[in-house]
């Protein structure tokens, strides 16, 4: 049985019959989306779609591991096809062929397909893809699970729930979001299982696209950037804090090495906005982690540092509405988050883990966002479950408010 990632069907629903636009379903790997493609085939089917219309290749499979190229693939396409009318044509781990893009456009051009992909990276959505089907496809990001999700999928699986939240939080952050870790018991088997899957995007999503010469040099840089994730980085920092620590290696090289890390979907870069000059602050940037398990699969050290952790939680899961988020700058303060949604209302977060246990906390949170010109709603989220009034900005309990699916 697999737990359904309602939040993610209902954006792609409106889109299922669609057989002029290809649905694209990117994610890091293993975050769900061979099964989320799967429901979406389910619920086809239960809406009265036969079997014989709808098409499914995963070419990560033995069976299809010599489809490698675009002649290849377009055959076994064909050799599945069994009746006229609309098919739904679904490819798992499409950019395993080197050129399918004019596979996918051909079929997309001759009609009667409703086409759905699925990559790991970003790969998938350049070049040729691009190139040819811009206004053609809708790409659907798919994240690990966020904390209410989280709570769901423990639920549907019958794992043991804590009725203390502040318990199920450091529950997640120190297990992480892949869903296929929460049927696993033990912590360390949990994190041998992220383990894993750091090496194979290493090896399937970065070493077959990015040539790196000093496999040394890339771990360094990579465990750095994911032990540092929320702090304010810029290449120029992180270059000289490596050749500190005795790793010589030029800013070109850093440069390619995080550029291939957040292609890879491992890092999410956020961009840095002067909300004053209306600007991006060129070279300054936050990157969090795709998934918070990548941190504590790396450090034996299990101590959690609740502010990057915090805004991490955020981040994702207000990337998983589909918002745009930057890190705002007003003068000399910082706001955490400054979100976009697709209405484009903005919102501003400040993110803490407490704000009681001083006014000189209180003050550092606040004044931040009372220092924004503007009307639009105002956030400051923590673990608190006394809530504070303060200036019309919203006191939120971050677990709560996740939990119950709330939009900023």
């Amino acid at each position: 049985m697999l737990f359904k990632r309602e939040k993610y069907l209902k954006k792609i629903r409106p889109f299922y019959h669609a057989d002029d636009i290809i649905k694209v379903i990117t994610g890091v790997r293993r975050c769900g989306k061979s099964s989320l493609m799967e429901m979406i085939a389910d619920e086809i089917k239960q809406n009265g779609v036969t079997e014989d219309n709808i098409i499914y290749l995963d070419l990560d499979k033995r069976e299809n591991r010599k489809i490698k190229t675009p002649d290849q693939l377009e055959a076994l396409i064909e050799s599945k096809m069994k009746n006229q009318g609309l098919n739904y044509l679904f490819i798992d781990e499409v950019q395993n062929v080197t050129g399918f893009e004019e596979v996918i456009n051909g079929f997309r051009s001759d009609g009667g397909f409703s086409i759905f992909i699925t990559g790991s990276n970003s790969y998938l959505l350049s070049g040729e893809l691009v190139t040819k089907l811009t206004g053609r496809y809708l790409e659907f990001e798919l994240f690990t699970l966020s904390f209410e999700e989280y709570e769901q999928i423990k639920q549907f699986y019958g794992k043991p729930i804590d009725p203390n939240l502040n318990v199920e939080l450091n529950r997640y952050i120190l297990e992480g979001g892949f869903p296929r870790t929460v049927q696993i018991d033990d912590l360390a088997a949990k994190r041998t299982y992220v383990t894993g899957v750091i090496n194979e995007i290493f090896e399937k999503d970065i070493r077959r696209r990015v040539k790196i010469k000093d496999k040394a040099a890339f771990d360094v840089v990579r465990n750095f950037v994911i032990n540092n994730f929320g702090t304010t980085t810029s290449i120029k920092g992180l270059t000289e804090s490596l050749e500190k620590s005795g790793i010589r290696i030029t800013r070109a090289t850093v440069t390619k090495y995080i550029t291939a890390l957040v292609e890879a979907k491992i890092l999410y870069e956020c961009n840095r906005f002067d909300m004053k000059s209306k600007k991006a602050l060129a070279g300054e940037k936050k990157y969090y982690l795709a998934d918070l398990s990548f941190y504590f699969a790396q450090n034996t050290d299990n101590r959690i540092n609740f502010g990057p952790v915090l805004e991490n939680i955020v981040y994702i899961y207000s990337r998983s509405l589909d918002y745009l988020v930057s890190v705002g700058r007003i003068g000399k303060l910082e706001c955490d988050f400054i979100l976009r949604n697709t209405e484009n209302d903005y919102s501003y977060v400040q993110v803490a883990y407490t704000i009681m246990q001083s006014e000189e906390t209180e003050n550092r949170e606040y004044k931040p966002l009372e220092s924004i010109n503007d009307n639009y709603v105002k956030y400051v989220a923590t673990t608190d479950y006394t809530l504070q009034k303060r200036n019309g900005i919203k006191h939120i309990n971050l677990m709560e408010f996740i939990k119950s699916e709330l939009k900023f």
